[in-house]
């Protein structure tokens, strides 16, 4: 129990991490130079945008959180039903940092970046990374979050990124429509970038073909039981010492690399190891989210 409280607790700082990194990157970045995010958050801006006339709001305040926090309702009982309570809650708990980090995290009345592309870049690779470690850490930021995780657990060919992308072009046609249609095209280099550095950071989405070589035979028991992969193993003969030896294959995540090299570390130090990095793959595989 001490070990899971400390695993969730590591779990939670770095949602927090990523919840930081993702508003910084829009309010110091993105929304000075009048560019907007995709996904729920993106709606929300674009909503703020047309109330901002109607609303009296304090200076650098974005109400953009707030928003996206009612927008993610619906999207929250989608995470509830189909993840399970752990994604539902971390889901809730990086909503909720969201949408603190967007109302304590001043917009500059100035720039920091006035070029628009370089501050996508910067922008982009900030909220990329935030999003690629809250979805790491086991949560999401609700959003496309939501929507690419569930699309990627139902069909092998799509990522979190990749779906984001997608949703994110409908929303910038809405935006290309309503306002300035280089503002909708700086928003889509944001996204890319984001996108990019997303499934970059989300480990889970980069498969890893692994060949064990050991002279243990109970090795295989060990990634059923601690990393609940299914395993393939033979008996073969070494060519130089022509003593017995098992050879175990199995598909994981690079996520879960460093789990198994602490395994082996632990139950077979000596075991000789092959990876290989993004293999295709279909058939009865479990995509890890």
């Amino acid at each position: 129990m001490q070990q899971n409280f400390h695993r969730e607790s590591v779990n939670y700082f770095w949602i927090t991490i990523g919840s930081l990194l993702f508003c910084a990157g829009l309010n110091l970045f993105i929304v000075p130079v009048g560019l907007y995010n995709g996904g729920t958050v993106g709606i929300s801006q674009i909503i703020r945008t047309l109330l901002q006339s109607r609303l009296a709001l304090p200076a650098g305040f974005d109400i953009a959180g707030i928003l996206n926090l009612i927008l993610n309702i619906p999207l929250l009982a989608l995470a509830f039903l189909q993840f399970g309570r752990p994604l539902f809650l971390k889901t809730v708990y990086s909503v909720l940092t969201q949408t603190a980090f967007f109302s304590l995290i001043a917009i500059p009345s100035v720039p920091i970046l006035s070029d628009r592309l370089t501050a996508c870049i910067i922008g982009g690779l900030l909220a990329g990374a935030g999003v690629g470690l809250t979805l790491r850490a086991g949560g999401s930021g609700g959003g496309n979050d939501i929507i690419g995780l569930y699309m990627a657990k139902k069909h092998e060919s799509f990522s979190v990124g990749r779906m984001t992308l997608i949703i994110n072009g409908i929303i910038y046609l809405i935006c290309a429509m309503l306002f300035e249609l280089p503002t909708a095209l700086y928003s889509i280099i944001y996204s890319a970038v984001c996108a990019l550095v997303t499934d970059h950071v989300h480990l889970q989405n980069i498969n890893m073909n692994v060949q064990i070589f050991t002279k243990d035979p109970e090795l295989y028991h060990v990634i059923l039981q601690k990393l609940g992969r299914g395993v393939t193993y033979w008996k073969a003969v070494g060519g130089y010492t022509e003593t017995d030896t098992y050879v175990i294959i199995t598909i994981i995540s690079k996520y879960e690399i460093a789990p198994l090299r602490q395994m082996l570390l632990e139950k077979d130090p000596h075991a000789f190891v092959i990876m290989s990095e993004g293999p295709e793959i279909f058939g009865n595989f479990e995509k890890r989210l």
